[in-house]
């Protein structure tokens, strides 16, 4: 369902859910979950608890950025989403480039982070067209 198709009279789509960047979020963390679940015991406070916590936050800021009612503060969640992102997949370049994550799996989760960005950046960019006042706090 298109951002658009499932706004209410505001413009804005009723629930977190139905953006289309939120599930593909979700799918992320859990892509991650599962694959951490692997990482050596020495990593579970150091390099696991990073990447969990960034995929985390992914779909966490989305829906949390939506549920403020504001589009000035949903943009500022939305760029945390993707500053996690790009935290995110530099842990998995660090994790494959420690050998603790195989290449090819470390490269299909980067794709799954950049697919999520593209995504990010098109709501942000849709956002952005309404001309919106700067956030100032």
């Amino acid at each position: 369902m298109d951002e658009n198709n499932a706004s209410t009279a505001f413009g804005r789509t009723r629930h977190f859910r139905e953006l289309l960047v939120w599930p593909k979020a979700m799918t992320l963390a859990k892509d991650v979950y599962r694959e951490t679940e692997m990482l050596p015991p020495k990593e579970l406070y150091g390099l696991q608890s990073q990447m969990r916590r960034a995929a985390v936050s992914v779909p966490s800021n989305i829906a949390e950025g939506h549920g403020r009612l504001d589009d000035r503060h949903f943009r500022q969640f939305l760029a945390f989403s993707r500053g996690s992102l790009f935290e995110l997949e530099t842990q998995l370049e660090l994790a494959a480039g420690l050998n603790l994550l195989s290449d090819a799996r470390s490269a299909e989760l980067i794709c799954q982070c950049e697919e999520a960005a593209r995504m990010i950046n098109g709501l942000l960019a849709s956002l952005d067209s309404r001309k919106l006042p700067a956030l100032t706090c």
